[in-house]
């Protein structure tokens, strides 16, 4: 009974930042909690129930989900995401036969900073039109007064949990931020509850089912690039956390093949794709919750919630402005993910080549670069990265210092 309690309180840990990717993205929350749990089970599979995390919505996909669902729908961006799913499986083999020096060959930190930063800066407009009440094309959807206290007090209270709170809030900011919002959404009348009522109690949830267009799959594959560095670190840091070396045993071949094939499934049901959860690394600090069988029963818990069609329905009324409040935060802290990865490995911009892959890749990802032919076409995160690896792989190695940041002044 205490592994099942324990469980559910990862889960609630979780929930906030699980149920955000679907409904900024369109998808249905119900589909991504079923996605998570079973993402999380086939992860436990796969390495053999060793490690103690949580598998769910991923950030990184935020950005391309969007873009997928407006050109080709859900039911492609899905087949793309599968395709991405299949990209963490071929690294896990590569990993496995070539050791973990390949994957940082390809994938130095001067690549994935600016790539992670694009998928940050990428998507502030659409957290400022989220924040003010205003729709994809402009038209206000929402009183913009009522959005701009809605989405601001949204934002502070996320801010103050991630900086102020103790313990266990501390790990709640993003859950913590929407009741916030939504109590004052509730104050302003721009709830309908009129989906709740229609709901049944038991419902399955709407799955979709993949289709496979080339172009959503070559749009989505580079966006892996980011989450798989990414695990790499939530290894790490897990491992730090319980004093076993995860990389080792089961071996990062092994987790990151998890995380792939828990993408793969949830993107054959309409779910987003699933990765691990630093917000439960850091519960298991805090509580010592190191058995894995805990999140065996976080995983069943996601699922039993997936069926209950209220809480679906209830989680669908969240007003756009408190999602966007949330959502200015969030994506500014992913480009400073990106940043921080460029300042923490020391990434010298004097040097001229550095400089070429950084700045190529920012303004192609965030200026809206496309490449295409025929019906082919390339754009966003998934062109500045192949851009960024192509760069790294190509300049030579030894290029002098960049005169041209020597020679720009500022002035006062």
């Amino acid at each position: 009974m205490k592994n099942v309690i324990q469980g559910t309180q990862m889960l609630f840990v979780a929930f906030g930042a699980l149920v955000l990717v679907p409904l900024l993205t369109g998808l249905d929350p119900s589909v991504a909690l079923f996605g998570a749990g079973v993402g999380t089970l086939l992860f436990q599979l796969t390495t053999r129930r060793s490690v103690p995390i949580f598998l769910a919505s991923s950030f990184a996909f935020i950005a391309p989900i969007l873009f997928g669902v407006q050109t080709w729908g859900i039911p492609a961006t899905m087949g793309g995401l599968m395709a991405a799913g299949g990209v963490y499986i071929l690294m896990g083999i590569i990993i496995k036969f070539k050791g973990v020096d390949i994957i940082h060959k390809l994938l130095p930190p001067v690549v994935v900073g600016p790539v992670i930063m694009v998928i940050g800066l990428g998507l502030a407009p659409v957290a400022v039109n989220m924040a003010l009440g205003k729709g994809g094309d402009g038209a206000q959807l929402v009183d913009a007064q009522a959005s701009l206290i809605i989405s601001g007090a949204s934002l502070m209270t996320t801010i103050a949990l991630s900086i102020f709170a103790k313990g266990f809030f501390r790990l709640m900011p993003i859950l913590g931020g929407i009741v916030v919002g939504y109590s004052i959404s509730l104050i302003y009348g721009v709830v309908d509850f009129s989906a709740v009522t229609q709901a049944q109690w038991f419902a399955i949830p709407s799955f979709t089912l993949p289709e496979f267009n080339i172009n959503a799959i070559l749009f989505m594959i580079p966006v892996a690039i980011a989450p798989a560095v990414e695990h790499v670190g939530d290894m790490l840091a897990i491992s730090n956390v319980t004093g076993k070396d995860y990389l080792k045993k089961p071996g990062l071949h092994r987790t990151i093949a998890g995380d792939g094939i828990a993408t793969i499934a949830a993107s054959m049901v309409g779910a987003p794709p699933n990765t691990t959860y630093s917000e439960v690394t850091g519960a298991v600090m805090l509580t010592k919750a190191f058995n894995p069988i805990i999140m065996t029963w976080a995983a069943i818990s996601a699922i039993t919630l997936a069926l209950v069609g209220k809480l679906g329905a209830v989680l669908q009324t969240i007003p756009m402005p408190v999602m966007g409040g949330i959502m200015i935060l969030l994506f500014g802290s992913i480009a400073t993910v990106g940043l921080n990865t460029l300042i923490k490995n020391k990434v010298d911009l004097n040097q001229s080549r550095n400089l070429v892959i950084v700045a190529v890749t920012l303004v192609f990802g965030i200026g809206g670069m496309a490449f295409g032919i025929g019906e082919f076409s390339l754009q966003g995160v998934s062109l500045c990265g192949i851009v960024a690896i192509l760069l790294n792989l190509v300049l030579p190695k030894a290029l002098g210092s960049n005169h041209i940041v020597d020679n720009v002044q500022i002035k006062p």
